[in-house]
């Protein structure tokens, strides 16, 4: 359900459905959310040095929230999956992290995809945005050489 509907607007996380509205629509939701976030940060963070370099605080407590968005605004794909929670594209799944206020951000993609294979080159990415953003991003290697990023507030950042 897009904001047009009532729903209210929802980063996508790569865990849902493909986005259903129009791109231009959706386009237009993910920039006004993104710019909502970074008004946020200004007003917050007033006093800062650089007011939007660091997460606020209403990032902290929603941080899946707030990373699926910053990704999506900066043009990366997420992944979708299907009624049968099959993948039904490659993009990043943003999760909560193993620990408290962490979060993971994967590629992944339908079977047969390659998404492994372009899954450094694209986690990069993400690592890039992130970081532009305040966040520390780490990239890993997990079970089965599978890369992912590990993401959390700033250490300035945490309470």
């Amino acid at each position: 359900m897009n904001a047009a509907q009532g729903g209210g607007f929802e980063p996508a996380t790569g865990d849902g459905p493909a986005a259903t509205a129009p791109p231009g629509v959706r386009a237009g939701e993910v920039r006004t959310a993104f710019e909502g976030m970074l008004q946020i940060r200004r007003l917050t963070r007033a006093g800062s040095a650089d007011p939007e370099g660091a997460p606020a605080a209403w990032e902290l407590h929603r941080p899946v929230r707030a990373v699926a968005l910053a990704l999506e605004a900066a043009g990366i794909s997420p992944s979708a999956v299907g009624p049968s929670g099959e993948r039904t594209a490659t993009g990043y799944r943003v999760c909560a992290g193993e620990a408290a206020g962490s979060v993971r951000v994967e590629w992944t993609g339908p079977p047969g995809s390659g998404a492994a294979h372009g899954e450094e080159e694209a986690l990069n990415g993400c690592v890039t945005v992130l970081r532009r953003l305040g966040w520390t991003a780490l990239l890993y290697r997990g079970p089965r050489r599978r890369r992912f990023v590990e993401v959390e507030a700033p250490s300035t950042g945490r309470s």
